[in-house]
């Protein structure tokens, strides 16, 4: 199937490893030429310099902190001066801090407020006028399994998420007639830095070792094994895609079968 992504252009956030890096590979396989940012500056350049010489695409690489408004916009507009267009933009940042809701702090709230709510908001505020001037384009937001079920140490996660749902909703709803489609994608038990932290803390609670932590983990899901990153990639992708033509303002879960949830 042909994913119509040859020469459009997608930003991609927290690209250098994890489930960003896999997004860009996917993209870059398909032919859409990248904008990777990360906050560090050599991580961000080894993943650019591999996705080139893995796929030959385009690939500018821009280390910001994407708390920072600034560099959000910054991030944008050298994009769309760099490659004359902006066709697709794929938020993913790096989570709120690991927390219960009995003991989270004044910081822990700000920081998460500012990682998983704020931060979509504003990636895709300033990237609707450049996809207008393209006759259209793709959000695909990168959540949680959290804002379907609580996970422990992740209340802040569910919290925030959750806003960025509803808040994904409201402009699906304002800018579909533009050509613009935004969907959310939810990661769940798919392996990365980030389920690791979670997962060790976790551990580390009840007495057990990583590896016994991400076995039960594997058990938790409906096929019985932890997900590879690339599993949820082919999914943004084909939300980012010229086929997804008629899905707009959906979450869509990709955890194994670990949801429990019937809606």
């Amino acid at each position: 199937m042909d994913l119509e992504l040859k020469g459009k252009v997608a930003i991609i956030g927290g690209a250098s490893k994890g489930l960003g890096r896999a997004c860009a590979d996917v993209l870059a396989e398909e032919g859409a030429k990248l904008t990777i940012c990360s906050r560090t500056a050599s991580d961000l350049e080894q993943a650019a310099a591999e996705i080139r010489d893995a796929t030959g695409a385009d690939v500018l690489a821009l280390p910001a902190d994407l708390e920072d408004y600034d560099s959000i916009k910054d991030l944008v507009a050298t994009t769309v001066s760099h490659y004359g267009q902006l066709d697709i933009m794929v938020n993913n940042s790096g989570g709120p801090p690991l927390a219960r809701s009995e003991t989270a702090t004044e910081e822990q709230w700000e920081t998460a407020v500012q990682r998983s709510l704020f931060f979509f908001a504003r990636m895709s505020r300033e990237a609707i006028p450049h996809l207008k001037e393209q006759g259209g384009g793709r959000i695909v937001n990168i959540l949680a399994s959290t804002v379907y079920q609580p996970i422990p140490n992740l209340a802040l996660s569910g919290a925030t998420r959750l806003g960025a749902v509803a808040y994904m909703k409201s402009l699906a709803d304002e800018v579909g007639r533009d050509g613009i489609l935004i969907n959310n994608v939810c990661p769940g038990s798919i392996l990365s830095e980030r389920m690791l932290s979670n997962v060790t803390s976790r551990a580390q609670e009840l007495g057990i070792s990583v590896e016994e932590g991400l076995a039960e983990r594997a058990k938790e899901t409906a096929v019985g094994r932890i997900g590879e990153p690339k599993e949820l990639a082919y999914l943004v992708a084909f939300l980012a895609s010229g086929k997804s033509s008629y899905i707009t303002g959906t979450t869509i879960l990709v955890d194994g079968g670990l949801v429990r949830s019937v809606i």
